[in-house]
């Protein structure tokens, strides 16, 4: 087992020329090389070993994994999100909120993307991880971030910084769904953070305070819902989309093949009625519409639920 590979200059050369020579031994041996730079560990996998590899994805802890680790209800998720080592930092808000931002975003941003891929515009990277953190469950077209990023950059720079944010595990943009797979990748993202902690440590409401906001809650709730929708759905063949025409939306899109699930947020914070997934429905007929929260399934059996049994036929 060899831990940070994509850090040794020409790693997947090496590897190939050692899994040809004990194949040739007949030699028994299991390799797992892990990485911390996904799109940097895909690169050596797709230069040198076709048909030699198979990947797995390691996501974020999930609401089952931090409540059985640690003990943490459904609550205390949401807002300190799914970091093992800040699980014991929690009582002290302050502490907790440096150790997230020191210890993994800067390191993140620092070391596994500025150090290892070329970014000719890091400051832009920076602020629009913070913008895609304080925007997190929201739509918001490319043009509108070079906007209010204040930026010369153009969008394809954008696009590609945001591929990046994902590689490393912190934020991404979804897709929107549509009939046809070149009109969903030519769609507005929606920005959406891949742990909550990310957002709640460069917030400057406590625990409590956040609880009583209610928007400011309903947005972590979504965020929340997206992040586990996204984790536990990555290596299992399930896609995961918003969809919005005009004024109407559905939060999540579940895709597996031709089947398809619509899930509607339901957190308190907004939206009276469904209009979204009555248009979605008769647009896309949909195998299942979840609504999530409120007079629909539990919050926490959602959380609980991975992705993929939601669209298991």
């Amino acid at each position: 087992m060899l831990d940070e590979i994509q850090k040794v200059t020409g790693w997947s050369e090496v590897v190939k020329k050692l899994w040809d020579s004990d194949t040739r031994k007949k030699v028994s041996l299991k390799v797992v090389l892990l990485g911390s730079a996904p799109l940097l560990i895909e690169r050596g996998l797709t230069e040198s070993l076709a048909g030699r590899f198979e990947t797995i994805p390691v996501v974020h802890w999930s609401y089952a994994e931090m409540r059985e680790a640690f003990g943490w209800d459904l609550d205390r998720f949401i807002y300190y999100g799914g970091y093992p080592g800040a699980a014991d930092l929690i009582t002290d808000r302050q502490r907790w909120s440096r150790y997230i931002s020191d210890a993994l975003i800067e390191t993140t941003l620092s070391r596994d993307i500025l150090l290892l891929t070329r970014v000719d515009k890091p400051a832009l990277l920076r602020r629009l991880f913070q913008l895609g953190c304080s925007h997190s469950s929201q739509i918001l077209s490319y043009q509108k971030m070079i906007g209010q990023l204040q930026d010369a950059g153009n969008t394809t720079t954008l696009a590609h910084y945001l591929e990046l944010l994902a590689g490393a595990g912190m934020l991404t943009g979804l897709h929107k769904f549509a009939a046809h797979r070149v009109r969903e990748r030519a769609s507005s993202p929606k920005l959406q953070v891949l742990n909550t902690a990310l957002i709640s440590a460069q917030t400057q409401l406590a625990f409590d305070e956040a609880r009583k906001d209610r928007e400011s809650w309903g947005r972590l709730v979504e965020s929340a819902v997206g992040a586990h929708l996204i984790n536990s759905a990555a290596g299992t063949g399930v896609d995961v989309f918003y969809w919005r025409e005009r004024s109407r939306e559905v939060d999540f899109v579940l895709r597996s093949g031709k089947i398809v699930v619509a899930i509607e947020v339901k957190s308190g914070s907004h939206k009276e009625g469904l209009p979204g997934m009555d248009a979605f429905e008769k647009a896309f007929k949909p195998k299942r519409k979840l609504l999530v929260g409120e007079d629909g399934i539990p919050l926490e059996k959602f959380m609980l639920t991975p992705a993929e049994e939601w669209v298991a036929r």
